[in-house]
């Protein structure tokens, strides 16, 4: 089975994770400190707090800027674990609808707010890379700072991608990344959180250790905190994978592109990697095809299809706003949201792949769809 997406671990990994195994320390050593450090200089922002997964830095973000009882506008597509996160922190998400390349549409961000009976619960707009392409974060950022919002990217699927020559990560008030095993780089599992703002790190920091303060050997708490720390083997491993991630993206971006150029024209459906405008740059988590619509009711068939194939194929995502556990927010028909998601496969795209592994993939795709 090719997957749609796989980690890449090699020997240089495996021995950084034993020499960590081997250390005198296997957590609260100094290697989640360095790891802290470099991601920080990779992405060019002052500050990188990591923990054991994504979901724990959404969460920690949110209660951070103290979301709880407040309105958050944010996507419909995307892992359910960024909108888990606000109802853990009693914050209610309002749901804006997407454009074609599945990121938020940052042209309904006015309309969604004005349409909103409680507007001045509205505290913060969360935004997410979909497949690792920057939302329109300029618009974004404009619009918050408009409303007194704060701007939160869920750039779970993009760690190392760019807007505009800047790295993802420096373009909103603070970012979220995933370290899990399918994304850009791998600390097994792990999340990072980016941001510039020294008052919220150290808050970060704070909640994530406990709440506890220490003075030489007097300890004070003086608010809530959790252990969400990062250990050493993680942050070893994140050290190792970091020095490659921009080769690790570069074959991803060579997929991609050679995708792009064998499917131009197909008749059954279109590639959103080919409408990413030239000052983004993606990570290509996720290589997106959107099925033409006499396609979807045979959806699940051309899926199994695929997958009897040895092609591992996945769809990204059910719109949250459908789960049941938000049904009684009452949120409208969100029309785009819902035929991206008829529409939406990803295809295999990861740095394992070889062109000639690609064009197997891209050749099997279409014969299938050729019998429908």
């Amino acid at each position: 089975m090719n997957p749609y997406s796989t980690q890449s671990i090699d020997q240089e990994d495996i021995l950084a994770v034993v020499q960590a195994l081997k250390s005198d320390y296997l957590t609260q050593g100094p290697l989640v400190g360095q790891f802290e450090h470099a991601l920080a200089d990779y992405l060019g922002v002052k500050y990188v707090l990591v923990c054991p997964n994504a979901t724990s830095a959404l969460f920690l973000t949110y209660q951070a800027l103290d979301l709880s009882q407040h309105l958050v506008i944010t996507t419909p597509i995307s892992f359910v674990a960024t909108s888990n996160m606000l109802l853990a922190n009693h914050a209610t998400p309002l749901f804006c609808d997407i454009k074609e390349d599945g990121n938020m549409d940052e042209n309904l961000l006015e309309s969604c707010y004005q349409a909103c009976p409680h507007k001045e619960r509205i505290k913060a707009v969360v935004s997410v890379d979909f497949g690792g392409k920057s939302v329109e974060a300029r618009a974004i950022a404009d619009f918050c700072r408009a409303y007194d919002l704060f701007f939160i990217s869920d750039s779970s699927h993009a760690l190392g991608g760019s807007y505009h020559h800047q790295k993802i990560g420096v373009l909103a008030d603070v970012s979220i990344f995933s370290l899990h095993a399918i994304k850009p780089i791998t600390t097994a599992e792990g999340g990072a959180i980016a941001t510039n703002d020294r008052m919220l790190y150290e808050k970060l920091q704070l909640l994530a250790n406990h709440g506890v303060q220490k003075n030489g050997f007097d300890v004070e708490v003086s608010s809530l905190g959790y252990n969400f720390r990062m250990n050493e083997l993680q942050a070893a491993l994140g050290l190792s994978q970091l020095k490659k991630i921009d080769a690790f993206l570069a074959v991803r971006e060579k997929i991609a592109c050679f995708y792009d150029d064998f499917f131009r024209g197909n008749p059954y459906f279109s590639c959103v990697h080919t409408s990413l405008p030239a000052y983004i740059q993606s990570t290509n988590h996720l290589y997106s095809i959107l099925l033409k619509p006499f396609l979807w009711a045979h959806k699940e068939a051309i899926l199994q299809a695929l997958l009897k194939a040895q092609i591992g194929v996945q769809v990204h995502y059910k719109p949250i706003h459908t789960f049941k556990l938000y049904q009684n927010l009452g949120t409208p028909t969100l029309p785009k949201a819902e035929n991206f998601y008829k529409a939406q496969i990803s295809l295999p795209c990861h740095q394992k792949m070889s062109l000639a592994l690609a064009q197997h993939t891209a050749r099997t795709l279409l014969d299938i769809l050729g019998r429908f």
